[in-house]
């Protein structure tokens, strides 16, 4: 058995992700022919079939998905080499692929951009966005090197470090009997129709656990994609929401229909974290990532729990 490439198991991945050969060969650079010859020379070296073979289909074997797995450790191994190297040489440069939740990204980064570029000039970010679910598989493979999301979340084989608090504002019509209110207390909101995201995103599953204990109801014939669906949903008089402190400040808090209400105290909030692999040789990057952040959101004072 001649001594496998890298290469062929980069081919191998990329057809298992794609489940197709043209779109293979493009993310790896090759043509298709080269990318199919080669994966049958891999075949042929292993004695055993990878890959079933049929029109307008590509599955792959038992000993295929087998062999992919390994593959997949494989090539995170080789790349935490490179990174490691690399990490020693200048641990604060480089590209770092981060991954934030939909509800947190778009609101804390026009935040953080200016004092990062300051602080950490040679450090690269290149920035992806996911739900919690795929964020932390590509986590666990490798794809990403950290993830900020909210808490709790399940830690098997990851690090996580807590970031800051973030409460929760109301938000309702802009006639609704409380929008005259400077602040308002959760008790307040029973009875009241909430608008919610829909399956599969963690800030859902929070609203509910703090709106249950009020006996808060959830409104049944709606389910938003975004918070700026359900922001537009509120200004039509469909319902209230609660939102993120930072999807209610600047331009998000002057939104034409809606009124921004803060909580007395107790104030409802979210806990924001980074989390990452336990193994991973940008520690000292993700650790100064996570330093700025967190000094960032504690100075300008909007994501404190009062």
């Amino acid at each position: 058995m001649s001594d496998i490439k890298l290469k062929d198991l980069r081919y191998l991945v990329a057809v298992a992700d794609l489940r197709h050969f043209g779109r293979a060969a493009e993310r790896c650079f090759v043509s298709q022919p080269t990318l199919s010859a080669q994966l049958k020379k891999l075949e042929q070296s292993l004695g055993v079939q990878l890959i079933e073979r049929q029109p307008n289909n590509v599955a792959l074997t038992e000993a295929g998905e087998q062999i992919v797995d390994r593959a997949r450790r494989i090539l995170e191994a080789c790349a935490e080499v490179t990174t490691l190297a690399r990490s020693h040489r200048d641990p604060l440069a480089g590209t770092l692929r981060v991954a934030l939740l939909p509800t947190i990204g778009p609101y804390l980064l026009p935040h953080i951009s200016r004092p990062l570029q300051r602080s950490l000039p040679r450090l690269e970010l290149h920035l992806h966005e996911y739900q919690t679910a795929p964020m932390i598989e590509k986590l666990k493979v490798g794809e990403l090197e950290m993830g900020i999301l909210a808490l709790p979340v399940d830690l098997e084989g990851l690090e996580v470090r807590e970031l800051y608090a973030e409460p929760f504002n109301l938000l309702v019509p802009e006639r609704h009997p409380l929008a005259k209110r400077e602040r308002v207390q959760m008790g307040e909101l029973e009875g009241q129709s909430l608008l919610l995201l829909e399956e599969g995103h963690c800030l859902r599953d929070q609203a509910l656990a703090v709106c249950s204990r009020v006996g808060l109801g959830e409104r049944q014939d709606f389910r938003a994609t975004s918070l700026e669906t359900l922001r537009q949903m509120v200004a039509t008089g469909a319902g209230i929401t609660l939102l993120p402190q930072l999807a209610t400040e600047g331009a998000y808090g002057n939104a034409r229909g809606v009124k921004v209400l803060p909580f007395a105290k107790p104030v409802p909030h979210r806990r924001i974290g980074a989390v990452w692999r336990k193994t991973s040789a940008r520690q000292p990057a993700i650790a100064a990532l996570c330093d700025v952040i967190t000094e960032r959101m504690t100075r300008s004072g909007r994501a404190a729990v009062a």
